[in-house]
């Protein structure tokens, strides 16, 4: 049982207390339930939708299966005389070209048809500029909640913290956190002037506050599932939110883009995630009496995944759930037919063929060094005339496929938009600036993909240096091409932006890919194959 169900014993001490002291007190709150009856609250959950507003060619997922499936969902609860808030851990933004190039307007929209109460702001949210994530939320219509962002120079919140919904007699708090890793992880151009504070921090003053005014704690967050909350080189996240701050009741989560099949019960707080792109609807079925939860019951949908799509992820008590086809909504897909027609016209347009397939993948690019790490670092240097070129493994969001290659494919491998910038070092500084960079740790989006250079990382410092083959010369310069985002201090990287022979060349990521490849196709993986010219002890 929850601190809630002990509020009549609280209140009746207190107010004993109050009366032998002769003293005039403020009560607590007066709850509006009534003692002993049961309150059925139901709460439905997705998070990093990245873009994902239409199915894929397999027909799984999309927003109009969705709304069939929520709307069937909020009939049954209505039935029943129950409740249902609809959150989101968000991550809205970047992943799916046809939603890139429309900043996510089919997605906002689609949610906002779908009935969403509020959302959790990511860190792709600042993918765009703070005026487009403004536009967003108009679009959106439910509030983007976040407790931990502040303007940094007025110390004002630049969101809404958390919105109270008055769900029956009951008032449930619904409090938004963004992961303190999206300083390191967002555009450094898009957070200037924006302060990220430790969710932790913020929510050990703020939710006792809310326990003041709410019967039950619903944190929607951005912060990521890590098993026994070993993070390792990211944020703390909801694990350690949990444990750190009594009084939350559920967490629904997201960021690391986890399935969870059954809640992670830590400190008597229920974490949930859904996975990602809409794949399942996650469900949390509540009683609550005498202002505690008493029974849950939880399930991940899927939305018409295939077998082999989901298997590999899945408990087996879902298998039997994907044979179910869930209809597509006419009205959804109304909405977001015309944003999807639009994208694929401006996306279709071929620029090249490759031979085999470039991996991309996140489990691979992150953890080593992959052939198209190689063929985007080495598209840089071309485009630049570097010596050296080097890609924050956080910037590849996907496969190149084998056969032919539209400029869609490139946007699925470079959806930010980032400009292509280069540098001339010295040998002194190329040494100190590679010991950096080849220092920071596989799993992390900051792992870099590295052309042009050989070296032994020892101790944190690159030795044996040799460029295109040649031992460093200490009386010449060498020009290193990478993207602003990395330039500019992202994932983690040595901030260059402000050195004197720093040059933003005006082109943006994708376009030098797209050109490269098009000058280049057919491409070759062999030609890419990973060296090991980066050694790291």
């Amino acid at each position: 049982m929850k601190r809630l169900s002990r509020f009549m014993h609280h209140l009746i001490i207190f107010s004993v207390i109050a009366l032998i002291a002769g003293c005039t007190v403020m009560t607590p709150r007066q709850p509006d339930w009534q003692s002993g009856k049961e309150y059925h609250l139901t709460i439905l959950h997705t998070n990093d939708h990245h873009g994902h507003f239409w199915k894929n060619s397999q027909g799984e997922y999309g927003m109009a299966a969705r709304k069939t499936l929520v709307d069937n969902i909020r009939e049954e609860v209505a039935l029943d005389d129950a409740h249902m808030l609809l959150l989101s851990g968000g991550d809205i933004n970047t992943g799916v070209p046809e939603s890139d190039l429309q900043n996510a307007e089919p997605d906002f929209k689609g949610m906002r048809l779908l009935g969403y109460d509020a959302m959790a702001i990511g860190n792709h949210e600042f993918d765009n500029t703070l005026p487009v994530l403004r536009k967003q939320q108009e679009w959106a219509g439910f509030p983007f909640l976040s407790a931990n962002v502040f303007d940094k120079n007025t110390g004002d919140p630049l969101f809404q913290a958390y919105k109270i919904f008055q769900e029956g007699d009951l008032k449930v708090a619904v409090v938004g956190f963004t992961t303190d890793d999206t300083i390191k992880q967002g555009n450094p151009e898009n957070l200037k002037g924006i302060e990220i504070r430790s969710p932790i921090e913020v929510a050990k003053k703020l939710i006792p506050e809310l326990r003041k005014q709410a019967d039950l704690i619903i944190a929607v967050t951005h912060m990521g599932h890590y098993d026994n909350g070993q993070h390792g080189s990211n944020a703390p996240g909801d694990v350690a939110l949990a444990r750190a701050v009594p009084g939350i009741d559920v967490i629904v989560g997201g960021h690391s883009q986890d399935p969870l099949f059954k809640p992670d019960v830590q400190n008597g707080t229920l974490i949930l995630q859904a996975h990602e792109w809409g794949k399942y609807l996650g469900r949390l079925d509540l009683v609550i009496k005498n202002g505690a939860i008493v029974s849950s019951h939880y399930k991940l949908i899927p939305i018409n995944l295939q077998k082999k799509t989901a298997t590999s992820a899945e408990a087996n008590n879902t298998r039997a759930l994907l044979n179910d086809k869930i209809a597509e909504d006419p009205s959804m897909i109304a909405l977001l037919t015309p944003y999807q027609e639009k994208g694929q016209k401006e996306l279709s347009v071929k620029v090249g063929d490759a031979n085999g397939r470039f991996i991309g993948d996140r489990h691979s690019v992150r953890y080593r060094e992959t052939n198209l790490g190689n063929l985007i670092a080495r598209a840089m240097m071309e485009k630049t005339k570097a010596d050296i070129g080097i890609m924050n493994s956080g910037g590849i969001r996907d496969d190149l496929p084998k056969g032919r290659i539209t400029y869609k494919s490139v946007l699925q491998v470079q959806p930010f938009g980032n400009m292509v910038s280069y540098i001339d070092f010295s040998a002194q500084e190329l040494t100190d600036y590679l010991s950096a960079v080849a220092s920071i740790p596989p799993g992390t989006g900051g792992f870099a993909q590295i052309q042009g250079v050989s070296l032994t990382l020892q101790n944190g410092k690159a030795t044996h240096i040799k460029v295109n083959g040649q031992p460093l010369n200490p009386t010449r310069h060498y020009r290193v091409a990478l993207n602003e985002f990395s330039a500019s201090g992202g994932d983690g990287y040595p901030k260059i932006s402000q050195h004197p022979s720093f040059v933003n060349s005006g082109y943006t990521d994708a376009d030098v890919l797209k050109d490269y490849i098009h000058a280049h196709s057919p491409l070759a993986p062999q030609d890419y194959a990973p060296t090991g010219a980066i050694k790291r002890e």
